[in-house]
């Protein structure tokens, strides 16, 4: 089927509009009145919420003339359900080698991965991530080294919640990914920074290992630490969702946009935004200017990314803080593996951290960031020690969370 690019491979907006053509969800009398301008532009178009992706995806968004069973049964397609981490479930649907090469292309954007990629689609590559996000390992059943094995992709992690797998299982996951010998790691970074701490007491590190990828979530500079300490690689960061595909990848410390992909917008034209998106590569389901759910900054060489906009706390001031705002204040400071700051209703906040070191209590840590953090908020921040924090029912894991009244 078409895609909304150019041949030489840049985006073409107008391709992206024409999209809509015998589109069901974009019947409607507001986007029908936008669509019908001389020469729309995307900054004419509404916006498409997720909740509207919700209630419309898949059927809504496909072509006349297609039929969800019969791609499905065709074997021209996959159908995915979002994790639900800004809202309910999605599902999603794309052509069966989208996924993998709408990721390279985000990937080679970045001069390092497009020397190691060379003029490979993929490299052998180890995944710890949430079972659930990964769409071929599940937390409910067991499953063999065997099914877990998928081309040049090793799913390696089958807990929901590492901070609870004890040394055995640990010593098991390094010793399945040492025998792969990846060229990368693939990783929710909670679930990479635990995997990292573990090899580290033990001396561990894997010689074919280049450099590893977080995505899933929000990378924090205390995850980051941990992985670069760990194993002496970079650590990249690729940016997406399932609904769009993977949209930036880190380079240089900016995100850097694949075009190819989609058209990327902020509604800030200077300082943070609302990220909008449209997609440029899939036909199953055409999005124009979709609320992913994310702040980003723009830059003159790309974006930075501040995390969702349902994360974001508030100062005593009125000023929106991010999530990347609140993580800066960690860099620098040792010894945490995990950490959640939780505002209540009346602004004041409370900090969770997951010691490196069983049993540590953090003591300097909990100082320094109380007061720094409580200088950004402009309210009272109190901080404790734990064992545990536990993830979202999607399985993944918050680093701020504001809490309702």
């Amino acid at each position: 089927m078409p895609t909304a690019v150019s041949p030489d491979g840049t985006a073409c907006p107008q391709k992206a509009i024409k999209q809509t053509v015998a589109v069901a969800f974009y019947t409607s009398t507001e986007w029908q009145a936008a669509l019908a301008l001389p020469s729309p532009h995307l900054t004419d178009l509404p916006r498409i919420t997720k909740s509207q992706l919700r209630e419309h995806s898949p059927e809504g968004f496909l072509p006349n003339g297609l039929d969800l069973k019969t791609l499905l049964a065709r074997g021209l397609i996959e159908e995915e359900s979002t994790s639900g981490t800004s809202g309910a479930s999605v599902r999603v649907v794309f052509g069966k080698t989208w996924w993998a090469e709408q990721e390279r292309r985000a990937l080679v954007r970045n001069p390092f991965l497009a020397e190691l990629f060379g003029t490979s689609p993929s490299l052998r590559r180890a995944v710890l991530t949430t079972p659930g996000c990964s769409g071929v390992s599940c937390y409910n059943r067991w499953l063999s080294l065997d099914q877990r094995t998928l081309a040049d992709s090793l799913f390696v992690n089958q807990s929901r919640i590492p901070f609870t797998l004890g040394e055995e299982k640990l010593a098991g996951m390094a010793k399945e990914v040492a025998d792969w010998a990846p060229v990368f790691l693939d990783v929710d970074p909670v679930h990479g920074a635990w995997f990292a701490l573990h090899c580290e007491r033990h001396g561990l590190r894997f010689p074919s290992l280049r450099f590893i990828l977080t995505s899933y979530e929000y990378t924090s500079v205390v995850h980051r630490a941990i992985m670069e300490r760990a194993f002496g690689v970079p650590v990249i960061n690729l940016y997406g969702s399932s609904e769009t595909g993977h949209l930036l990848v880190e380079h240089d410390d900016v995100m850097l946009p694949s075009p190819e992909t989609a058209i990327l917008e902020s509604t800030s034209a200077d300082g943070i935004g609302e990220l909008l998106v449209t997609t440029l590569t899939n036909p199953y389901l055409p999005l124009l200017r979709y609320e992913i759910g994310d702040f980003v900054e723009r830059s003159p060489d790309g974006y930075r990314v501040h995390g969702r906009k349902r994360d974001a706390l508030r100062g005593a001031d009125g000023r929106t803080l991010t999530t990347r705002m609140i993580d800066q204040t960690f860099a620098g400071i040792g010894g945490i593996a995990h950490y959640q700051l939780r505002q209540k209703a009346d602004g004041t906040a409370h900090l969770f951290l997951l010691p490196e070191a069983e049993g540590d209590s953090l003591t300097l840590a909990q100082a320094k960031l109380t007061a720094e953090l409580g200088r950004l908020l402009g309210t009272t921040v109190t901080a404790e020690s734990v064992s545990l924090i536990a993830p979202e029912d999607s399985g993944k894991f918050r680093l701020t969370v504001r809490e309702a009244a």
